[in-house]
């Protein structure tokens, strides 16, 4: 393989993965963490694709600040109803066997599928990229790499160093591990712990449609886009190990690594390689690379 090809495929392995660990982060904090078997996951990416494709109009004619004030419009909104959602309905669920989360959050998908088509509709969308980050980084004499995949891989790395420090160096981040271990004992201390795993949820949901906006623009925007990136984040947390965001984001990159060049060298076994990969960790590892911190 050339050498600049090599570094292109690089470079791709490495902004699909942090992408994906982006989104996966949210499903470690409520599955690894909350017990919440949330199959809705995929659809919060969705919400977050879609919602830069609806405000960014909006953002731009009545706030102003292009792009940047778009992503930040659809995180605050998308932990708004992450908020909601969970105090509506993911509140009940965590003392309900998984066979009932499993149909509701179903349930969930259905409703936002159908909300998506009946404001939005069923065709396919593009965000444009923005003008500050269209242009593209030489990599010798004919060979370019587009600047927005490495604003991208950036975001998500600074995005993984806050989630990181949020969880093991702050206050909060030691009630969230302290509530994911021993929930009535945190209630005993007087912490509220349902308003906790209210903000968990919230900063989840966060999580997955700020990695849906920041996506838009290189994936487009299309009906039905959360479900293939909900299997792959569930088989993200299961390498990873349960509830552990480091696992998360070393099975995320190692992910990113096979499904790249796995498409380039293997491309009628690309979409196997993955699920090979999954099981020969698990099969000498079963709680996953790393277990829950």
């Amino acid at each position: 393989m050339d050498p600049v090809i090599f570094l292109i495929q690089c470079l791709n392995a490495v902004q699909y993965g942090l992408l994906l660990f982006l989104v996966a982060s949210g499903l470690t904090l409520i599955f690894g963490i909350m017990g919440i078997i949330n199959l809705a996951h995929g659809s919060f990416y969705m919400i977050g694709a879609y919602m830069a494709f609806a405000l960014g109009p909006l953002v731009e004619q009545y706030v102003g600040g292009g792009f940047v004030t778009t992503l930040l419009a659809c995180v605050i909104l998308s932990a708004i109803l992450g908020y909601f959602l969970e105090w509506a309905f993911y509140s009940y669920l965590y003392h309900r066997d998984h066979l009932q989360q499993v149909l509701m959050t179903y349930g969930l998908i259905l409703v936002f599928e159908e909300l998506r088509s009946i404001i939005i509709d069923n065709d396919v969308h593009g965000v444009d990229t923005p003008s500050w980050l269209s242009g593209a980084i030489s990599l010798g004499d004919i060979m370019t790499y587009p600047t927005y995949r490495i604003f991208i891989s950036v975001v998500c790395l600074v995005v993984a160093g806050l989630l990181y420090w949020l969880l093991t160096h702050t206050r909060l981040g030691m009630m969230i591990r302290a509530g994911a271990s021993n929930r009535d004992m945190i209630n005993s201390l007087g912490i509220d712990i349902n308003r906790l795993f209210r903000i968990v949820f919230a900063l989840g949901v966060a999580l997955a449609a700020f990695a849906g906006a920041i996506a838009a623009p290189v994936s487009s925007v299309y009906p039905g886009m959360g479900h293939s990136i909900l299997i792959i984040c569930f088989v993200v947390v299961v390498i990873g190990g349960i509830g552990s965001i480091k696992g998360a984001f070393v099975a995320a990159m190692l992910i990113g690594f096979v499904d790249t060049f796995g498409q380039v060298l293997f491309p009628q076994a690309a979409g196997v390689l993955v699920y090979v990969m999954m099981a020969a960790i698990l099969l000498f590892k079963p709680e996953g690379l790393f277990k829950q911190g």
